[in-house]
């Protein structure tokens, strides 16, 4: 296997500093390939826990996009002409376009001429 180059490794460290739910994945990751808690005995068992910290690890990655697809989307939003995200509406709502021929239940006369 290739071993980075100081470079290369100074970069990845700076794109993990930047998502700590990832960096953190990455390091129980390395902590199973090191068996640092001693506890895996069985191939069994570091394929559970494998199969375990990678599933976290899509979830994770997935969630960190999707809120960077929602800073993105606010952000091009707040560049756009004519949107506001906050304050009151200035609208009064719709006007009223007159009155309905028909009759409410409300104001139908009983047979007896009183109103209902």
């Amino acid at each position: 296997m290739k071993t980075p180059r100081s470079s290369e490794a100074e970069e990845l460290s700076k794109r993990l500093e930047k998502h700590p739910l990832l960096r953190a994945r990455v390091e129980r990751l390395l902590d199973l390939c090191e068996d640092r808690g001693g506890d895996l005995r069985k191939a069994d068992d570091a394929e559970q826990r494998a199969v375990e910290e990678l599933r976290a690890l899509g979830h994770d990655i997935l969630e960190d996009w999707a809120v960077g697809q929602v800073q993105t989307g606010c952000e091009a939003l707040e560049r756009t002409q004519g949107v506001w995200r906050e304050g009151k509406k200035n609208s009064a709502g719709t006007a009223c376009s007159g009155t309905s021929r028909s009759r409410s239940r409300s104001t139908v006369k009983a047979p007896d001429g009183d109103d209902r």
